[in-house]
């Protein structure tokens, strides 16, 4: 399996378009294609900086010409649950006619959408990447080849995956901002490169802002990786036991 990761801008995606005339953010947790109807159903959830501009994002994606179905669960301050339904874009279309298959969830930012998506062998991939060319803007950030034993760590570990990718969705735009903002400034490294006060003055927020950020941060992201961790650890001591048996 050939694993490709890549930036999209589709011309003809209303989460894109949404993005790119407001500062919210969309991050699926659900997708579902409809091959009868070539439509695309998909759970979101949206991030702004505040309620203000969450209701800004949230209009402008109802009224998409490509929108077709629109269901709000929750909003609470900048964060809000929608169900949704779009037609199939040209990329989605591409992908699909040669070969290519979803592997992970999308993310929509700054007027860009995050793909992951799989192909079986490196001819069936390049095929596709050059026909996916002709008609959208893109960039792959990593192209890899899952081996079978990989492929089947992956599928054995799902859950704990699932913990994980959970954790990062749970970041509010401003934690994620704030954290990339540490580990790239070397605030985590031995001897630490960085202070609470000069990450406070390059975010030009206050130390305190950015203390309880970044706290924040690390108790979502870390609660979910010890509970990856005990995951792992039961399966771990499942596959001993196992060979133990035998």
């Amino acid at each position: 399996m050939i694993d490709v990761a890549m930036e999209m801008e589709q011309y003809d995606c209303p989460f894109i378009d949404t993005t790119d005339d407001h500062d919210v953010s969309f991050s699926a947790i659900h997708w579902q294609f409809d091959t009868a109807t070539e439509r695309l159903e998909t759970r979101m959830v949206v991030e702004a900086d505040d309620r203000d501009a969450l209701e800004r994002g949230l209009a402008g994606l109802r009224d998409h010409e490509h929108l077709r179905e629109y269901d709000l669960f929750m909003k609470c301050d900048g964060v809000g649950l929608i169900r949704t339904v779009i037609d199939q874009t040209n990329a989605m279309r591409t992908i699909r006619e040669n070969g290519g298959y979803v592997t992970g969830p999308f993310h929509i930012e700054g007027g860009s959408e995050g793909w992951k998506v799989g192909f079986d062998d490196d001819a069936v991939a390049d095929d596709a990447l050059a026909e996916l060319e002709r008609h959208n803007e893109f960039t792959v950030t990593e192209r890899s080849a899952l081996s079978a034993e990989a492929l089947f760590d992956v599928l054995r570990n799902v859950g704990a995956a699932a913990d994980l990718l959970g954790a990062c969705r749970s970041l509010s735009s401003v934690e994620r901002e704030t954290l990339a903002l540490a580990v790239d400034q070397g605030y985590f490294e031995t001897p630490r490169e960085e202070t609470l006060g000069s990450l406070a003055e390059r975010a030009d927020v206050s130390n305190t802002a950015v203390s309880n950020n970044l706290r924040r941060a690390e108790r979502k992201l870390l609660e979910r990786v010890v509970s990856a961790l005990a995951d792992l650890d039961e399966e771990r001591a499942d596959e001993d036991g196992n060979e133990a048996l035998n």
